[in-house]
């Protein structure tokens, strides 16, 4: 769970960033926040999940 928000907000901030440095639009941003919302209800979330979570355990262990 703390994974999930921790991502959630570094991709929120990361596209506030990207549509504040004007470096992409609000409509494009819009369609990549729509993507992962719907991505996410599918059964394609648990896989992700599992890799992100894969991911950070790696990234966890390299640290120590």
């Amino acid at each position: 769970m703390i994974l999930s928000v921790s991502a959630v907000l570094l991709f929120g901030a990361a596209s506030a960033f990207a549509i504040r440095a004007k470096s992409t639009s609000f409509g494009a941003a819009l369609v990549v926040f729509l993507f992962g919302f719907y991505a996410a209800a599918t059964g394609a979330a648990g896989p992700i999940d599992q890799v992100m979570t894969s991911v950070a355990q790696s990234i966890a262990q390299l640290r120590n």
